[in-house]
């Protein structure tokens, strides 16, 4: 009988920052221009609910550490993968950024109006692109994160 630990390898497939270190470069740079202007408590609230989307447990650990070295309560972090579940818990632009992650995170055929237009009823146009380009960012890094197998606990927030 095959179980998950006999089929999945443990340990990282490579480090991509060594294999690729102008697009690792260029991924870090994006990843500050993304979340220039966005609350920290938004940034990591958005990255953590990606991260959970797209199964990658070191982009999990890594957000879920920085949004309590940040301050944010354990029930918001918790709560979080059912965000829409827990009324009063997450502001209303929360929960419209939160929509927004998960619409363009999965792209069921698209972005649909009403949560496009939900996010853009609580941002300014440049601040949703900042939140649409922090989205793709921390997709593309979950994407690399999975790939690559990386490894989650090692992780440790800086301070501030």
């Amino acid at each position: 009988m095959t179980t998950p630990e006999s089929t999945h390898q443990h340990g990282p497939r490579m480090s991509f920052a060594h294999a690729a270190p102008a697009v690792y470069k260029a991924m870090v740079q994006l990843d500050v221009a993304s979340r220039k202007g966005l609350e920290p408590s938004l940034t990591e609230l958005i990255k953590i609910r990606a991260s959970q989307i797209n199964h990658c447990a070191f982009c999990i650990d890594m957000h879920i550490k920085d949004a309590r070295a940040a301050g944010e309560s354990e029930e918001r972090i918790y709560l979080l993968n059912a965000w829409e579940e827990a009324p009063g818990v997450y502001t209303e632009q929360e929960q419209a950024a939160l929509a927004l992650t998960e619409a363009v995170t999965l792209l069921p055929g698209g972005v649909p109006d009403e949560v496009y237009d939900r996010a853009a009823k609580h941002f300014e146009e440049p601040e949703l692109a900042q939140v649409i380009a922090l989205i793709l960012t921390i997709n593309a890094w979950n994407r690399i994160g999975v790939t690559t197998r990386l490894v989650p606990g090692s992780y440790k927030p800086t301070a501030g």
